[in-house]
């Protein structure tokens, strides 16, 4: 059976850039741009194009230079905002004006002073203005998630009879809960008369911790589109990061057999770019991205890893852009892993010289956390008999294995390459017949 087809729409470079500290400038938009159509995402929320002159530019720039995605720009629902943005994406090769307003009693009182029946009118309007100009056109109603259902039902039949092509619904102030949001979704997939004919999308922040949770209950209840951006920045607490949607599909396609156009390759990449352009760096437990994402401290953890990465790695690390898995050595780490690190900087040791270096390494790794190369060979030089050569132990390993050892890793604490055979993940572990001491397992998880 064919896979049903999800349609990531990154707003990276509009609602992310809302994110304080994070505006970018033309030239900075199109060389993420230029980045997110390598990644593959099917639409590009190039900015807001009435915020400002240089927004405007940025759009109309991203909409001459990226031809395969969609480009899309945001507009109120109001004619200028609306116009503004078909110039800037008039020349686009696909482009899609995204038309909101808020629908929710407490943005009517109090922001917009509008009864419903008046936002009901303009949010009609402003659609079918939209289609005159656009054969695209996206609506979200503003803070979908706190409007009265019955409310919004009225207001996205009218929108669809208005033209609309994709309804977003947002979740603008990241107050649903994924049971509750899945409800909503297929409420209005029942309810909403001409539903059949729009993709229903969804778009979450993650003020309570919960956005890509809850995309993932809309797309379970049938929404087609996720609108969501790289490294989840964004207003407030951020957006639902990309990365982490897309790998959960991946990885879980048991529960979640859908499919995207991702090259999934470029996400790590695309991760780095932005914090380079942004200068906002990704935190480092950051899921898919961050720089411990792939990277083992724990014995039990470094030991299994070393022997097959798939004891607690549920994915690879390059299968999201990231060179490789690392193993730092701190005060939880064991002696395999310890035995591994002097192996790469030529040194083998008999079990008694291990363990003094292993008593010298703990005590140190509890004053400094982490422990790095030239601290450790500094350990072997003051630990009596030290082991077998660096020149005899690299005649005994494959000149790949000595190469790898050099190979760039992403930041974070220097890590190490995995000693052959490879194993189910296509990565290099030891050899079987290789023994290391079971108090690896001391630690815990």
């Amino acid at each position: 059976m064919e896979q049903v087809r999800i349609t990531v729409f990154d707003t990276t470079l509009r609602d992310g850039e809302q994110s304080p500290g994070c505006s970018m400038n033309q030239q900075e938009k199109v060389r993420m741009a230029q980045q997110l159509d390598r990644l593959g995402v099917d639409v590009i929320e190039a900015g807001f194009p009435i915020a400002s002159d240089g927004d405007f530019e940025a759009v109309k720039a991203i909409a001459a230079a990226i031809r395969r995605p969609v480009i899309a720009g945001l507009a109120r629902a109001c004619r200028p905002d609306i116009e503004r943005a078909w110039d800037a994406l008039k020349h686009a090769a696909r482009p899609r004006i995204h038309v909101f307003l808020a629908t929710s009693d407490i943005h009517l009182k109090y922001k917009l002073r509008m009864t419903r029946e008046e936002c009901l009118r303009h949010a009609s309007e402003a659609v079918a203005f939209a289609k005159s100009l656009c054969a695209d056109v996206e609506f979200s109603p503003e803070d979908a998630t706190r409007t009265d259902p019955e409310f919004l039902f009225q207001v996205l039949e009218a929108v669809v009879e208005a033209g609309a092509t994709t309804l977003n619904i947002p979740d603008t102030v990241g107050y649903t809960v994924p049971a509750e949001f899945g409800e909503l979704i297929a409420a209005i997939r029942s309810r909403v008369k001409g539903i059949e004919n729009v993709t229903i999308s969804a778009h979450c922040h993650n003020d309570l911790g919960m956005a890509v949770a809850n995309t993932m209950a809309a797309i379970a209840a049938g929404a087609r589109q996720v609108e969501c951006t790289i490294n989840g920045i964004g207003e407030r607490a951020g957006n639902a990061a990309l990365e982490e949607i897309v790998m959960a599909m991946h990885v879980r396609r048991d529960r979640y057999p859908y499919q995207t156009g991702i090259a999934s390759e470029q996400l790590f990449p695309a991760s780095r770019l932005l914090s380079e352009i942004t200068g906002s760096a990704v935190q480092a437990n950051k899921a898919i991205v961050g720089r411990n994402a792939f990277a083992h401290e724990a014995g039990i953890h470094q030991d299994g890893v070393l022997k097959n990465p798939l004891t607690y790695e549920i994915m690879t690390p390059q299968s999201v852009g990231v060179p490789d898995s690392q193993l730092v050595l701190g005060k939880h780490s064991g002696r395999h892993a310890l035995a591994i690190r002097c192996e790469r900087l030529g040194y083998q040791f008999d079990r008694r010289a291990l363990d003094e270096i292993y008593r010298r390494f703990v005590r140190l790794a509890d004053k400094i956390k982490h422990v790095e190369d030239h601290h450790l060979l500094e350990l072997i030089r003051e630990t009596p008999k030290p082991a077998v050569s660096a020149a005899a132990m690299f005649e005994a390993v494959p000149i790949a294995i000595a190469a790898a050892a050099g190979a760039a890793t992403h930041d974070g604490p220097r890590g190490f390459p995995l000693a052959p055979p490879a194993n189910a993940f296509g990565l290099p572990i030891p050899p079987s017949e290789h023994h290391h001491d079971q108090e690896d397992y001391l630690w815990g998880v």
